[in-house]
């Protein structure tokens, strides 16, 4: 073999071993899926909503042609003047880096819930976005009973904080789908998004969102088929995925949640002791069908007369009969909470308190305020820590742990304490 040839084949060799390499990058990166991009949720402008704009078909920040447009510059006046009863509201000038709050944790695989109780706390949490830009009082503008209900945010947002990154890490790297932001009604002229979790003041809070949009004029006025069944509100999964980034990135993103035991009482008394013509058909027949025995012709022809206990059985049944319904899933899964960077957590059992200081935060008109009056079944008691014992206290030991489990992460999320003693 000559040297000229020795070389040709090195060059050969050579050339082969670049072309294997490019074809390798290219694979690579066409296997990549750019939308799987988490989107980072913007900073700055928690609670400092800018002034009300007429409302139209691009959503605030847009371009005529669709381009969305960062968010790079801030309203810099200061809001005191709207805020409620002599709270200074600040408003920082540019957003800072939003820190990941999985990032530095690393993945953690399943276990079960009685393991993952037992696991001791992150050590410690990253700082969130919403939680280092709440809005602070300035000094000598302090008003001791708004202060309180910052505070209690603030409280709220971190017990929030510590248990999705101690159990659900990964979840912040994850891509928001439609079906994340399926449950969030969209309120553009104050630039809201509510996550509904049901039988936790959800009829209302669309009400509001209605008198805020400017498709009535009160609370009062909403029947409740055009709040549940209507079309006037839009959800964000109805938009394009540039028009969700867009929302999730620059409004304000709120829920209210409810202590899980009682939630789950009061969607069964809804649902099951009255009349319905959706889930005694649905629910009703296949949870008689199953767990009942000797059920009556009637009863399995209506699916009426559902009890707690077999309610319960169905709920607990990793093949029940029917599927889940979103009136007794977990908020965690309706709401997405450790994807999604909320920056206000309300609660049904300080709802006035929670409502109106949000309404005060996002400057809602004056003469709106949270209505208080019982969406359906008005004559009936609503659903107390009272009567949900009364419920709880039909089924096992067994059957309550259970639930309990069932609920788990709702409750660590939302700091609700174990209802009953003996619950581990």
């Amino acid at each position: 073999m000559t040297p000229r040839t020795g070389a040709m084949r090195l060059a050969c060799m050579f050339s082969s071993i670049l072309l294997f390499g490019a074809a390798g990058l290219l694979l690579f990166i066409s296997l990549q899926d750019p939308t799987e991009l988490a989107p980072q949720q913007v900073p700055g402008i928690k609670f400092n909503i800018r002034p009300q704009q007429r409302h139209n078909d691009l959503p605030p920040g847009s371009s005529q042609n669709g381009d969305l447009k960062t968010p790079t510059e801030r309203a810099t006046r200061d809001l005191s003047s709207r805020a409620p009863r002599g709270l200074n509201l600040l408003v920082p000038d540019q957003p800072q880096p939003r820190v990941n709050r999985g990032a530095r944790l690393r993945p953690r695989q399943r276990r079960r819930r009685l393991l993952i109780k037992k696991m001791p706390a992150a050590a410690a949490i990253l700082t969130n976005s919403s939680a280092s830009t709440f809005v602070q009082p300035a000094p000598g503008a302090l008003d001791s009973y708004w202060v309180s209900l910052q505070r209690r945010q603030q409280e709220r947002k971190r017990v929030m904080q510590e248990a999705c990154a101690k159990y659900r890490a990964s979840s912040s790297r994850r891509a928001v789908t439609p079906r994340h932001v399926s449950r969030i009604f969209v309120e553009d002229r104050h630039r809201v998004l509510y996550c509904e979790v049901p039988k936790a003041g959800c009829s209302n809070w669309k009400r509001v969102l209605m008198v805020l949009a400017g498709l009535a004029s009160s609370t009062t006025d909403i029947q409740h088929n055009t709040v549940h069944y209507g079309s006037a509100l839009k959800r964000l999964d109805t938009f394009d995925r540039q028009g969700i980034l867009h929302r999730l990135s620059t409004y304000t993103k709120m829920l209210f949640v409810r202590e899980p035991f009682e939630r789950l009482v009061s969607a069964f008394r809804d649902k099951f002791e009255h009349p319905n013509s959706y889930y005694h058909p649905v629910f009703g027949k296949a949870i008689l069908a199953r767990y009942r025995a000797n059920a009556s012709r009637e009863a399995l022809r209506t699916g009426s007369g559902v009890r707690f206990p077999e309610f319960v059985q169905y709920l607990l049944d990793v093949h029940r009969p029917v599927g889940m319904d979103i009136h007794w899933d977990h908020v965690s899964r309706l709401c997405s909470p450790c994807l999604i960077d909320y920056d206000f957590v309300g609660k049904f059992e300080s709802m006035e308190d929670d409502a109106n200081f949000f309404l005060s935060l996002i400057h809602a008109p004056r003469n709106l305020t949270f209505p208080q009056f019982k969406d359906r079944h008005s004559q009936e008691a609503r659903t107390t820590a009272r009567i949900t014992h009364q419920y709880f206290a039909q089924l096992s030991t067994l059957q309550r742990q259970r639930t309990y489990d069932f609920y788990y992460m709702d409750y660590l999320m939302f700091n609700y304490s174990k209802p009953f003693a003996d619950l581990y």
